[in-house]
């Protein structure tokens, strides 16, 4: 019974200890079941503050441009995965909230709302392939540009 029970246990512990070395990602989006609690205006707010993030990575890149000491290659290096997760993170919010709970076909303006949001994420993709102020400023603009959907409401 034991060689048995041997068989079994020797595969489930090695899945367990091989499910322990893979990295957990944590889930930022909300669910996409429609439960009421959502602040539209404060995940606009939200993406603000990453663009606002974008954009001092992007002067701090800027600065360190051309120095090749260790440490600032190192803060280099930094602050562009810094750039470009904030980035990220602003295009998963308009493609996992914004345009598959908020953006309705069914709407009367749905194409320009469409292309809003598809205009946020085309300037943060763009934002997270430079180092470029002129992107940062578009992305920002574009964000800007959403406030009109989702102004804030007193609660």
């Amino acid at each position: 019974m034991l060689n048995t029970n041997r068989r079994f246990l020797i595969p489930l512990a090695a899945a367990l200890l091989l499910s322990l070395m893979i990295p957990v990602q944590p889930l930022e989006a909300h669910c996409q079941i429609p439960c009421g609690i959502y602040d539209d205006h404060m995940r606009v707010k939200g993406m603000l503050e990453d663009a606002a993030t974008v954009e001092k990575s992007v002067k701090l890149i800027q600065d360190l441009a051309g120095k090749s000491d260790v440490q600032s290659v190192q803060q280099t290096v930094r602050w562009v995965m810094n750039k470009e997760e904030h980035a990220q993170k602003i295009i998963a919010t308009i493609s996992d909230y914004f345009l598959t709970q908020r953006v309705k076909s069914s709407q009367p303006d749905y194409l320009e709302r469409l292309k809003r949001h598809h205009t946020v994420i085309t300037a943060a993709m763009s934002a997270k392939q430079t180092a470029d102020m002129n992107s940062v400023q578009a992305l920002k603009k574009a964000i800007e540009d959403l406030k009109e959907y989702y102004p804030e409401h007193e609660h």
